[in-house]
């Protein structure tokens, strides 16, 4: 039988209030986007999962077509939380999306308001629970009127089935009307999710100054560019690394020349800071105030305990900035 460590919250894991909300969580939380499906290794999957929760990780990140196949890491971690964590529910926050494509028809992909509460009750069968901590709308869907996605996100925390509501992946303006929306219904959105990393800093021209004055968290997912921003790719694409992966999303042709060069030379700024690249990463991104949590997606329980030696250090000087910046944009 699985017992938690007693002084899990007594570690470096700190947390963050999620916008305006009463919401805490940790700066780094664990995402099953890769790893927890059918074709994964489920003894380590679970080993990742009692290393986050005995580290003070309380945050455990899905989605509706998660794992592959698609839906499998919602039915691996219902597994494991039933197994091991179901007396520890009011200790984790547990996050669901829906918004890409999941199944067949025309009801399976999108943000109408069919697709959004039929999906969730999947996701709460295969997860075995009677309610996710946030779900989020996955994506903007142009095609569906977001007064018709917002309405059914409050819905869903009236009838019980979520606790909070989040977006990801939306653009700034529509993102902004879905605030005031949900706002207008009494269902404040607490966090927005998106991509942000050192190759990839959209959200600093706009979204965050949105963020900010919405009083709205931010989840930074792809904190390591799926992988490149690690030590893995140093040398070449390694094998069951995600590159090499067949349905996988990162591709060999985006591990090129320029890009090794590049992170070699990142790498040597993480080692005279005394971290891996992939901590250096990290600590780039939770340096940021707009932060609230950053998801680590790792494949093994060893990386996820040397993710976590990234909170050890999230200050970076003048000099460094700069010399990274030189190093990625020239």
């Amino acid at each position: 039988m699985y017992t938690p460590n007693p002084d899990r919250y007594n570690n470096k894991t700190k947390y963050n209030y999620c916008g305006k909300s009463g919401l805490m969580l940790p700066r780094l939380s664990l995402g099953l986007w890769h790893n927890f499906g059918s074709f994964d290794n489920f003894d380590e999957a679970e080993k990742m999962l009692f290393l986050a929760f005995d580290e003070g990780i309380t945050h455990f990140d899905l989605a509706n077509n998660y794992g592959h196949p698609a839906g499998s890491a919602e039915s691996n971690f219902g597994k494991l939380f039933n197994k091991h964590f179901s007396s520890h529910r009011d200790e984790m926050t547990i996050t669901t999306k829906a918004g890409f494509f999941m199944w067949d028809g025309p009801y399976g992909d999108g943000s109408s308001r069919k697709y959004l509460i039929s999906s969730l009750d999947q996701s709460l069968k295969r997860l075995g629970l009677d309610y996710v901590d946030i779900f989020y709308s996955h994506r903007y869907d142009q095609n569906t009127p977001i007064e018709e996605t917002v309405q059914a996100l409050t819905d869903i925390v009236h009838q019980g089935k979520a606790l909070y509501v989040g977006i990801s992946n939306y653009p700034v303006e529509a993102a902004q009307k879905a605030f005031w929306l949900l706002n207008e219904n009494r269902t404040p959105c607490i966090v927005y999710q998106g991509r942000y990393n050192m190759l990839y800093r959209d959200p600093e021209i706009s979204l965050f100054d949105t963020l900010r004055q919405s009083k709205v968290g931010f989840v930074a997912y792809s904190a390591l560019a799926q992988g490149i921003l690690s030590e893995k790719y140093l040398n070449g694409i390694p094998e069951n690394s995600r590159a090499a992966n067949q349905y996988g999303y990162l591709q060999k042709s985006e591990i090129t020349d320029e890009i090794v060069g590049k992170m070699q030379k990142l790498n040597a700024v993480a080692q005279r800071r005394e971290q891996t690249l992939a901590q250096m990463s990290l600590a780039w991104v939770l340096r940021d105030i707009h932060v609230t949590s950053a998801l680590v997606g790792v494949s093994t329980a060893a990386q996820l305990k040397s993710n976590l030696d990234a909170l050890n250090n999230t200050y970076f000087s003048d000099e460094e900035y700069i010399e990274i910046d030189k190093i990625i944009y020239g």
